[in-house]
This record gives structure tokens, sequence and C-alpha cells, in this order.
């Protein structure tokens, strides 16, 4: 092996991998779950204690929920192997042995997943997306609900505005930060792409790009072909799937500081953005 060569090799090695990337720019786990447990408390007057996480990934979400408290179980279901089997190294086995063994994770359908009945369904990043017609994001919401102990809850997130129906590359500096396995990830700049949109269809192709120090770039690290569903729409859906209501919850805007606050309210009506993001949570009947 020449030096070109081996001084190539030890840089590539020395890019972080890419679910961590994404975990430290995309996911907010610990928001997600205040969010999760404040809606549920809100609606019944007491906790939940089982999560199943739809498209779960590495599991990230999964993981955190059970190291809340001894007493939380929870399911993860994806179709990519390779990255239920990232998540089992780096995410569930840093865990203690506990919490680890409440972790169930299935390579498999969302629609044809055999799980307990959970009492909140998290389907988040917009992995529900990939379902580009009605007739199959009305077969996922009855597969979801199905899911459910009598009064649970599917939560979706979404986003939406008048930047979100075009072409956009945003970009954004994400802190260091050290991951449950102990593995410390550098600062990076995080980049969002809509590459392309079709009204007709709502189909949204996007990318997510990573640079790092040095220069050193993981281009399309990931990519989705995406259909762009709407607020009526999803509502409609979980509606004639056989959920008893749907609340929207919408982050507000810190005016002074010219950015989102977090902080996610039920709303009936908001003013259009140019960007906004969402939760829609469909309930179980009791």
């Amino acid at each position: 092996m020449s030096g070109k060569e081996k001084k190539k090799k030890k840089s590539t090695a020395s890019i972080p991998n890419r679910h961590a990337l994404y975990e430290a720019a995309v996911q907010n786990v610990e928001a997600d779950i205040e969010f999760f447990e404040r809606v549920y408390l809100e609606e019944h007057g007491r906790p939940f204690r089982v999560l199943r996480e739809d498209f779960c990934g590495t599991a990230t979400l999964a993981c955190a929920w059970v190291s809340g408290s001894p007493e939380r179980e929870s399911w993860g279901v994806d179709l990519d192997r390779d990255t239920l089997d990232w998540g089992r190294e780096y995410r569930i086995a840093p865990m203690e042995p506990t919490a680890r063994e409440r972790v169930h994770l299935l390579c498999d359908d969302v629609l044809a997943a055999d799980c307990p009945p959970a009492d909140l369904v998290a389907a988040l990043n917009f992995s529900y997306f990939v379902f580009k017609t009605r007739e199959a994001l009305l077969g996922y919401f009855r597969s979801a609900l199905s899911a459910l102990a009598p009064g649970g809850a599917l939560v979706l997130d979404l986003f939406g505005g008048t930047e979100a129906m075009g072409d956009l590359v945003e970009s954004e500096r994400k802190d260091a930060m050290t991951h449950p396995d102990g593995i410390r990830t550098p600062e990076f700049t995080y980049t969002w792409e809509q590459a392309d949109f079709n009204p007709v269809t709502h189909e949204l192709h996007c990318h997510i790009h990573f640079k790092l120090s040095g220069g050193r770039k993981l281009k399309r690290a990931f990519s989705y072909d995406w259909r762009l569903w709407t607020i009526p729409e999803i509502r409609e859906l979980m509606s004639e799937a056989g959920f008893a209501r749907s609340d929207v919850y919408i982050e507000g805007w810190d005016d002074e500081a010219d950015e989102s606050d977090g902080i996610f309210t039920r709303k009936d009506r908001f003013e259009n953005q140019e960007s906004w993001l969402a939760y829609v949570v469909g309930w179980n009947r009791s």
C-alpha cells in the first residue's frame, strides 16, 4: 500500500459514523419524550409505560425512553437490518443490563410487526412520508391504531410552510457531543437539501450532507424519496382509520431571538410561515 493510500484510509476512518452525525444533527429525543409525557398525562392524568418507535433506525428514542424509569418498556421496528445492528452495538449494548432487557428491536415492516399493545406509537423524523398514496398512509394508520392499547396515542411530526414546497438548502453548525457509547462527535456542519418538489404529486426528494473539520465531507449521507403530507390530509385519514380524534401542536416562535422556541402548543388555527414544525397526535378510543 502506498503512502497516499495509507493517508486516505486513515482520513476516512476518522470520519464519525453517519448515524452518530444524524442523531447529533436531527434528533432531540429528550424533547420528544417530554412532549409525549405531557400530552399523555394531560389526556389521562397518569404516565404511560410502553412506547413503540416505528421506523426506529438506531432506536435512540426507544433506548432513551427505557433509561428514564425501570417501569418503562420499548419496542423499535425498522426494515433496515444494518441500521438496527448498529443501534444494538452502539446504543443498546452500552446501557445498564436491566434497561437493555427492556428494549426490543424487530427487523420488520411497521405494517406487519407483532408487538404487545403500546401506550404510545411514535413515527418521527417524517419517516411515514415514505407512504406516497392515500391508500398506503391509511393502511399505516389502521395498523398503528391496532397496535395501540385503549386510550393510546399515535404521534407524528411534520413540517410545512411556504419554503417546504420548493428547492431549499439550509446549513447549521452543530456542537460537539458525547454519545451513549462514549464516542465523541466533533463539531460539524449539517446541511438539509430539498432537491426537488412536484406540486402535482407533492413528491419531495431530500438529502442530508455533513461537513467536518479539515474539509471532510459526507455528501448525501441520507437521501429521501417522500410525499409531503399536509395537516388536514393526515387528520382526515386518521379519522377514516378509526381514531377517536386528532390534535395538532405547533412549535412556537421567539421573535426576539428570531428562532423557534421549542414549545409545542395545541392549536386549531395558526399563521402560516416560511417554515413550521408540528406534531399531530391521534387518540385511540379508551
